[in-house]
């Protein structure tokens, strides 16, 4: 068993990172400039009514979008998209728009990209302080299921895996 200091920002991700979790691109459109970043903290806030909650660190370059922001994508990436995640991991806009990968246009703008599992477009609703990150919730505009066959792209104790099959 592997044990240290509580308060040790190295084991609390290493602990934390036993947590198994989707990988997602989260997508923002602001006066036409169009930002994807690789997040898997995201989670389903509540049904009535229907909103999300996305965490953005505050050093992350497309932060100073996210504030002016109203709205933002989610694309819930399919385990061949590990890729995407790689290239949205990245600091600092991309090239070309979307880092030139497939993509559609959701409301409010926000791309939302092709061959994902499913994915939603919601309007912000707030923005709270979250120690060095932004939660951000919003509220479900418009959401679909586009691989209903398909399988996640998983991330665990810092590594990409796929599921083999449901138990």
């Amino acid at each position: 068993m592997t044990e240290g200091a509580a308060k040790d920002p190295r084991l609390f991700r290493d602990v934390l990172g036993r947590f198994a979790t989707g990988v997602t691109v989260l997508t923002v459109n602001v006066d036409g400039e169009l930002r994807g970043m690789t997040a898997n903290a995201v989670s389903s806030l509540s049904l009535q009514p229907m909103l999300m909650l996305v965490c953005i660190d505050r050093n992350a370059s497309a932060h100073p979008l996210w504030e002016r922001a109203e709205g933002f994508g989610v694309s819930i990436l399919d385990a061949s998209q590990r890729h995407l995640s790689e290239l949205f991991a990245r600091h600092g806009p991309p090239d070309e728009p979307m880092g030139g990968a497939p993509y559609r246009t959701g409301p409010f703008g926000v791309p939302l990209l092709e061959g994902a599992l499913g994915h939603a477009s919601c309007r912000i609703v707030s923005r709270l302080p979250g120690g060095d990150h932004t939660i951000v919730v919003g509220e479900v505009e418009e959401m679909g299921i586009d691989r209903p066959d398909g399988s996640p792209l998983i991330f665990f104790s810092g590594a990409y895996y796929q599921l083999d099959g449901r138990l």
